[in-house]
């Protein structure tokens, strides 16, 4: 077999790592870090960043005069490493808040940035053996329709319009959808039935969080995918929420774990009290039926990755530039240097209210090593076979807290101080492998391309350094700026003794005012000293969350629902993982609603259905599935239409117009959201209403908020079905 010949012989020496270069990678790295974060949160996945940051790179440079395709390497290897450590992040640090810690702005970007620079290192023994190899078996699909894209760019072929077309279009449909913006129509259109004096359907709820990020997640995914997380939605809400109203609407006293009456509960209640736990237990056995799949080729990667390296010959040559990477000397020395660093950090700044010892943060580390080399190398093949969108980041990570917490019971930690060292851990882990994951398909770019590896590794640290500051700050801004404070009196005994509700000294995380929803809707501002507050884990006299006590009335009186967590960014993956560790150590869970899901899961299994996404969507709100399986519906209109009409184009194509366009609506909707986000906090600082608000006209109507999503849904078809130009 001939020696593969990159776009860019190694005998060429074109500008790479310039300064140009690094600035707008940096730049792509900060905005996809915080869209991830924005729509990860909102929609419980996330989707890949690398393409339509290498479209909008090379048409950038380009304007700026003479573009080296080797420029654009760099900056998609650098704006793409926010994308995966923005997906590790969200799939496990939000857990601590489930946990009944704080989400501390330090804890973030220090956690992330030791499991980004692993992912990086540890891939460096993985690169020959996988990526130089192993090529033309491992097709690495991502970065292989980017490395496709760089050359048409190169060529001259645009695709950057379409991305843009999305990005505008979006953006101006967003200003006028968010209810923090304009909010000219409803945000989330609402239907709850309610037929004749048998309260027929009572408790369910159909809605459409009609977002462009949600529109373009959906078609991106495509319509099976879609399909199958809307049909766990419909399960959720349209027939388990009126089946529990329906048999408990006559019981005079709360069903565990719900704290009142479910005849006085609305659908939103039903979700958090009963579906939650339910879609927890489904999502956990779906990611473990997952890994469990994939065991075969997880042990495939180790096998072909441990042996390649232990056969690698010993002879040493000057390399040519296409070969120039990180020694292995750097990798071991860096990859200590960060686990000494780990340990240090653990020890000096434990989680507030969570420390532990010497020994407990010293195993810590040793764990982070073991589980995170493992799962990096099995990230780094999985995604060369199957891609990054189907790598099991989820599975591998709840393996690891599962090991992490039996190994925990077994010495007797089953303190919540270490729930919080578990997910410490997990949170490493994940982030390591979803990095590593990524930087396979960007190496395998630049493999392809000709791009030099030891560049794309500082690209990749820089990116990864820079990405965290948007990263951190964004998910303390979404967890402030959306957090709801509802009225909630009932009596309570502050001195007798309550399992599982406790008294949290550190109360950073409560502003100073802030507003109480009564059950009529109104506001009243409440002040932070007027309370104390108590957090609840496994009680059973109060659901899961965060309350605020008042020693004047000698009673609650609030519930502080923090903005992560909530049902506009539900977290579920994380959610999850808070489930899986309570259930190992503290072993207070709802077993019977976590059970169902778990054999819902099996039973969709038996049909020969994957389960995970139908678990995925069981859990989220049935706002969010809805409006995923809206662009899935497009996403079969296209590929119908494509059959039909014997286009040349393919409709499953990374780079085909209708998957560019829906980029651009992911990215309008977060940057744009972010804006509403902040704005929101502006509100509850300074408790002033919203200065850009449209005054509620005839527009604010349920059916003008569904005719201007469908409009926007024609646009994505229409432009889906326009070619692009060559």
């Amino acid at each position: 077999m001939p020696e593969f010949q990159p776009f860019v012989p190694a005998n060429q020496h074109p500008r790479e790592f310039t300064l140009r270069a690094v600035l707008l990678g940096s730049l792509f790295g900060l905005i996809f870090g915080a869209v991830t974060v924005y729509v990860g949160l909102r929609a419980g996945l996330t989707v890949a960043a690398s393409i339509p940051i290498a479209v909008i790179s090379i048409s950038f440079l380009r304007s700026e005069g003479k573009v080296s395709v080797l420029e654009c390497i760099i900056v998609q290897t650098a704006g793409n490493a926010g994308q995966s450590i923005a997906a590790g992040v969200i799939f496990t640090l939000p857990a601590l808040i489930f946990l009944g810690f704080d989400l501390e702005y330090s804890r973030i970007f220090m956690l992330a940035l030791i499991g980004g620079y692993l992912g990086v290192l540890f891939m460096v023994p993985l690169r020959r053996p996988l990526i130089v190899e192993e090529h033309g078996k491992l097709k690495f699909p991502e970065g292989t329709a980017c490395a496709d894209v760089l050359m048409a760019g190169a060529k001259g072929g645009s695709f950057a319009s379409r991305v843009f077309f999305g990005l505008g279009l979006g953006a101006i449909y967003t200003f006028f959808q968010n209810e923090n913006l304009f909010g000219a129509w409803p945000g989330t259109p609402e239907y709850q039935p309610d037929f004749g004096p048998q309260h027929v359907l009572k408790g369910a709820s159909i809605k459409a969080d009609a977002t462009p990020e949600y529109l373009g997640v959906g078609y991106i995914i495509g319509a099976r995918t879609a399909g199958t997380m809307f049909a766990g939605g419909v399960f959720s809400w349209l027939v388990l929420m009126p089946l529990i109203y329906f048999f408990g609407k006559d019981l005079p006293h709360p069903v565990y774990p719900g704290t009142v009456p479910i005849a006085q509960m609305g659908p939103s209640d039903l979700w958090i009290t009963y579906i939650r736990p339910m879609g927890a237990g489904a999502v956990a056995a779906a990611g473990l039926i997952t890994l469990f799949k994939t065991l075969p080729t997880i042990i495939g990667a180790l096998r072909s990755g441990f042996a390649q390296i232990r056969h690698r010959s010993a002879a040493v040559a000057a390399p040519i530039r296409t070969e120039r990477d990180f020694s292995m000397s750097t990798a071991i020395f860096g990859s200590i240097a960060l686990i000494i660093l780990m340990f240090f950090f653990l020890w000096l700044k434990p989680v507030p209210g969570a420390q532990v010892g010497l020994f407990a943060n010293l195993a810590a580390s040793i764990l982070v090593v073991a589980f995170g080399f493992l799962f990096v190398t099995v990230s780094s093949r999985i995604v060369g076979l199957i891609g990054s969108s189907a790598n099991p980041i989820s599975g591998m990570t709840i393996a690891t807290l599962m090991a992490t917490s039996a190994i925990f019971l077994v010495s007797g930690w089953t303190a919540p101080a270490f729930g919080a060292l578990a997910i410490t851990i997990g949170g490493v882990v994940c982030i390591a492998s979803a990095e590593a994951g990524d930087t396979s398909q960007d190496l395998k770019t630049g493999f392809i391309i000709g791009a030099t590896p030891r560049n794309q590794r500082f690209a990749f640290l820089i990116g990864i350094a820079v990405s965290t500051v948007a990263i951190g700050y964004t998910l303390q801004a979404m967890n402030q700026n959306l957090q709801v404070f509802r009225a909630a009196p009932q009596p309570w005994d502050i001195n007798a003794s309550h399992p599982g509700v406790a008294i949290q000294r550190d109360t950073k995380g409560l502003v100073d005012q802030f507003p109480v929803i009564a059950p009529d809707g109104s506001k009243s501002i409440h002040h932070k000293s007027e309370y104390i507050v108590l957090n609840a884990i496994g009680s059973s006299e109060l659901a899961n969350g965060k309350y605020l006590y008042s020693p004047a009335a000698g009673r609650i009186e609030v519930r502080w629902i923090p903005g992560i967590g909530s049902e506009r960014a539900a977290a579920p993956q994380a959610q999850l993982m808070a489930t899986v560790i309570n259930g190992i150590l503290s072993r207070k869970l709802p077993w019977g609603l976590v059970m169902i899901g778990v054999f819902l899961v099996i039973a969709i299994e038996l049909l020969g259905i994957r389960s995970l996404s139908l678990a995925v969507g069981a859990y989220l709100s049935i706002g969010t599935t809805l409006a995923i399986f809206t662009g899935g519906v497009m996403r079969a209109l296209i590929d119908w239409s494509a059959r039909r009409s014997g286009g040349t184009e393919n409709p499953d194509s990374d780079v085909s117009p209708g998957s560019l366009y829906a980029s651009g609506l992911i990215a309008a909707g977060g940057i744009v959201g972010l804006i509403g986000v902040a704005l929101q906090g502006y509100e509850n600082h300074f408790d002033r209403p919203n200065p850009i608000a449209w005054p509620q006209t005839f527009l604010h109507n349920p059916w003008v908020s569904v005719v201007a999503f469908g409009l926007l849904a024609y646009s994505l078809y229409y432009f889906a079905r326009k070619p692009l130009k060559k």
